[in-house]
């Protein structure tokens, strides 16, 4: 989700080739990327995609599961305006039926494909509170939120008509999880079979809260349930330890050069528990980022761990940490660190 605004075409091409020899097949990105979003680069990132696809042709595309996401409610217009060419009225994005088949048409302009494997609702269109909010708060409660049943038969529509092969959904909770999953049933679209949600060793809501329950096997009446697909699994780049550095490296690192965007990787609670992950990793001869990611990887539920390098040296360390398994030592040391930490990171 840099590619576009942290990173070059030719840099973006350079990882996704590297990726595709390690052994990666699965690519997400969302018609808002790169981040932090603005107009006059909104769609970059599914742009640089869509080249590196056609470059490779038809023998390429086989070979990769690709998903993107339709933007949530947000007060952005130019997003919407973006999804046609040339540009069209600017509204608010929305996640009514008109949006969501607008979007996905958008989406596979830019990427230069007929059909999505997976197309995701990037975040919901009724409040919530998502993206590291502490409390729920009914003033913000907006009652003309997209209703579930329209979100899930516009996603059935897609499918039927072969631009979509699975859905998904992001950045949910176990109410909006239950809701869809109902929904679905009812009407007769098929589950989602992913959910995208922020989960780290530092940011554990995903278990704690109901979701990953909700998502079950047991509880959606689908073999393997609804996958997590873990986003931000080093927080942003928080636990690589990288920000307890100095000098020029660090000084092009995201929280520095975006230093509101993703607050809560970034607190004194996260710095101090990230210093203490790197002290395990240290101890059992592994990278910060290679103990981070190999623990995400390592949960049951998760389907995909998604990695966001900005540099290749960052990739080639993140792709080698899915070839860790981590000792029975060394997960009891991660979980005292959880353990010590759990207040002041709530």
């Amino acid at each position: 989700m840099t590619w576009g605004e942290q990173n070059t075409e030719e840099e973006s091409h350079k990882q996704l080739d590297y990726a595709l020899r390690k052994g990666v097949n699965f690519i997400d990105t969302a018609e808002m990327y790169p981040v932090p979003t603005k107009a006059e680069t909104t769609g970059r990132t599914e742009e640089y995609i869509g080249r590196w696809l056609a470059k490779g042709g038809q023998s390429l595309r086989s070979k990769i599961v690709l998903a993107s996401k339709v933007s949530g409610y947000c007060e952005r217009p130019w997003i919407v305006a973006n999804r046609t060419v040339p540009p069209g009225e600017g509204k608010n994005p929305r996640l009514f039926r008109e949006q969501i088949l607008a979007a996905c048409d958008g989406s596979l302009r830019r990427l230069q494909t007929n059909y999505l494997d997976l197309y995701q609702l990037h975040w919901p269109d009724r409040y919530s509170a998502v993206f590291g909010s502490l409390a729920y708060e009914r003033r913000l409660e907006r009652p003309d939120f997209a209703p579930f049943d329209e979100q899930v038969l516009a996603m059935g529509e897609l499918m039927k008509a072969g631009k979509i092969r699975h859905w998904g959904i992001s950045n949910e909770n176990a109410f909006g999880v239950a809701r869809f999953v109902e929904a679905a049933g009812r009407l007769g679209v098929p589950l989602p079979v992913s959910i995208q949600n922020d989960f780290s060793m530092l940011y554990r809501k995903f278990e704690q809260d109901g979701t990953a329950e909700a998502c079950s096997p047991l509880h959606t009446g689908q073999d393997g349930g609804i996958a997590l697909l873990a986003y931000g699994p080093l927080a942003g780049g928080t636990l690589s330890d990288k920000y307890s550095m100095s000098g020029e490296a660090v000084a092009r690192c995201r929280h520095v050069l975006y230093p509101t965007f993703q607050r809560r990787y970034h607190s004194e609670a996260s710095l101090e528990a990230a210093s203490r992950f790197a002290s395990v990793a240290k101890r059992h001869g592994l990278t910060p980022a290679q103990l981070a990611l190999a623990w995400t990887a390592g949960r049951e539920y998760v389907g995909a761990v998604i990695i966001g390098a900005t540099s290749q040296e960052q990739l080639e360390e993140n792709i080698s940490a899915f070839d860790v398994e981590l000792s029975k030592e060394c997960l009891e040391e991660v979980d005292k660190v959880l353990i010590f930490n759990a207040g002041r990171l709530r």
